[in-house]
């Protein structure tokens, strides 16, 4: 990855830090129920990549999302070209959810296969059926914490 990428990230990264301190303030509990579902849907598509499972990964997007990327197997190579440590994920773990305005945020840490950490910023969509898609997911490295 370049350094101007990198950097990009770290900005990103901070800003999201900081985003998070104002909505502390703001944002609502989410439900255990709720913390369930969203995290099964992130683990489903950790787990579909893990497997090379195109259809099953691109299931887990948002329609809107879908419909942008065009189809599973252009999803598949959009992730593994630029999400690496997502798409072949060594370790994992799930940090306390926000919610705001319908939207829940989940933070998950990741440990890609050099042992590098990263954070990984999930927004998740509640969909008319009540179940929950992933509308998009940051990354950033973590400098500061292992998984």
């Amino acid at each position: 990855m370049s350094p101007m990428i990198l950097r990009f990230f770290t900005l990103v990264g901070i800003a999201l830090a900081a985003a998070s301190m104002q909505l502390k303030a703001r944002a609502e509990t989410v439900p255990d129920a709720e913390v369930q579902q969203v995290r099964a849907v992130i683990l489903q598509q950790l787990k579909a990549f893990s497997e090379d499972d195109a259809e099953a990964a691109f299931a887990a997007a948002t329609p809107e999302v879908r419909k942008a990327i065009g189809n599973p197997d252009r999803f598949l190579a959009m992730v593994r070209g630029n999400y690496p440590m997502v798409y072949r994920a060594a370790g994992f773990g799930f940090l306390a959810p926000e919610k705001e305005q319908g939207t829940v945020l989940q933070i998950v840490t990741i440990r890609d296969g050099n042992d590098k950490t990263w954070l990984a910023l999930f927004s998740m969509v509640q969909q008319p059926d009540m179940s929950w898609r992933i509308g998009g997911c940051i990354v950033a490295e973590n400098d500061w914490r292992t998984t």
